[in-house]
């Protein structure tokens, strides 16, 4: 790849950024159920699981939806602000709040092709995987670049 394409990705993952930290603060009413967001995320995370467990045949632990919300607030704004450094460990963070929050919160899948929210739900979930594609992108460009070695000053001989 040449410089060009390298900032432009490091612009367009930039601007993932911001996107990030900005919707990780989006809920700022918790309380101690977990607010609006958890009750928006209930029926939702009721039909993942229903679907987790008759497809995998595994029985999947109790979680409290209040619990989830926090988690995913944390993720998200950890992540964010470890991106924004530069560090791998945000883009992890992302990357595992992505694996998750995605396929609960656009169940496309749950509805009929013809219905409008399909779509919605559908390009939604396409959009993460471009997200999560990025953040691969990130993490692999990352790992491959070479680091700086601390240069050796040459030792210049005495001349008597």
């Amino acid at each position: 790849m040449d410089t060009i394409s390298i900032n432009t990705c490091i612009k367009y993952l930039c601007l993932v950024l911001i996107e990030f930290v900005v919707s990780s603060f989006r809920f700022n009413d918790f309380g101690v159920d977990g607010g609006p967001a958890a009750k928006y995320l209930r029926p939702k995370f009721n039909v993942f699981l229903d679907h987790v467990s008759t497809h995998s045949g595994l029985q999947v632990p109790e979680v409290q939806i209040k619990h989830l919300v926090a988690a995913a607030i944390v993720l998200k704004g950890l992540g964010g602000l470890f991106f924004i450094f530069g560090s791998s460990l945000g883009a992890y963070l992302l990357l595992l709040h992505q694996a998750i929050a995605t396929p609960i919160l656009y169940d496309f899948y749950n509805y009929d092709v013809e219905q409008k929210e399909y779509t919605q739900h559908f390009l939604k979930f396409t959009q993460n995987l471009a997200l999560f594609g990025a953040l691969l992108f990130f993490i692999g460009m990352k790992n491959s670049l070479p680091r700086r070695q601390a240069r050796k000053k040459a030792l210049k001989t005495k001349t008597v």
